[in-house]
């Protein structure tokens, strides 16, 4: 089981947010946004960050860092490492799993990442034969796109996704995510697409619309 970070805005929660950081970050990463996403009259969430393992990357001169996947070459079609992904989806699955045990069912599960923990997110997403609360993607893209089809699972569309991304990112190029959302629907998903002026990060307005998002399933469940 992944170490992580855990937040309660409330006690006895029965709806869980999971929260996937970038390459490099940690689970501590996005924790300082609460203040700015959680709302008043929200029902009690947990947010579990978890630390991706450290692993060498490539791409990176094969220095290790917290990584959910090894990347090998800079080109999104075969950047992501796949037996990397599979792992880190197995190591999502036990964290879900273990929301479940603790009272919180599929339904009020939420998955979120950022850049590489949003590509697991999808990853994820795609093979839930048990459908999660929704999937957020920020700043990401779909691994393995051209193998998307198969790994769908049956029932996995019923998950809503927020995808959102920046216009002006250097990391994961805009054209990328755009390219991810329109495969998301063409594959049956309700995808609410989100682009902000920003580069490779987040901004208040992205965090107000996934505020918002989050705000109309939570009232939902």
């Amino acid at each position: 089981m992944l170490d992580a970070i855990e937040r309660d805005t409330g006690p006895s929660p029965r709806h869980s947010v999971i929260w996937l950081h970038g390459l490099g970050a940690d689970g501590s990463d996005f924790v300082p946004i609460l203040p700015e996403l959680v709302r008043p009259g929200w029902p009690p969430v947990r947010f579990v960050f978890p630390h991706a393992p450290v692993r060498p990357v490539t791409i990176n001169n094969g220095v290790p860092m917290r990584a959910w996947y090894d990347i090998r070459e800079a080109d999104l079609a075969n950047r992501a490492d796949e037996a990397g992904v599979a792992a880190s989806v197995q190591q999502v699955e036990e964290l879900i799993a273990r929301e479940q045990a603790r009272g919180v069912p599929a339904s009020r599960i939420f998955l979120v990442g950022f850049s590489q923990g949003g590509a697991i997110t999808l990853a994820a997403g795609l093979r839930r034969v048990e459908p999660l609360a929704g999937l957020v993607a920020l700043s990401t893209y779909v691994p393995a796109a051209h193998r998307a089809a198969a790994a769908l699972a049956a029932g996995a569309t019923a998950q809503p996704v927020f995808m959102a991304h920046g216009t002006q990112d250097p990391v994961v190029p805009f054209r990328a995510g755009e390219q991810s959302q329109a495969l998301l629907r063409e594959l049956g998903f309700a995808v609410d697409w989100h682009a902000y002026a920003m580069p490779h990060s987040v901004c208040l307005e992205e965090i107000r619309d996934l505020g918002d998002w989050l705000e109309a399933r939570l009232a939902e469940a």
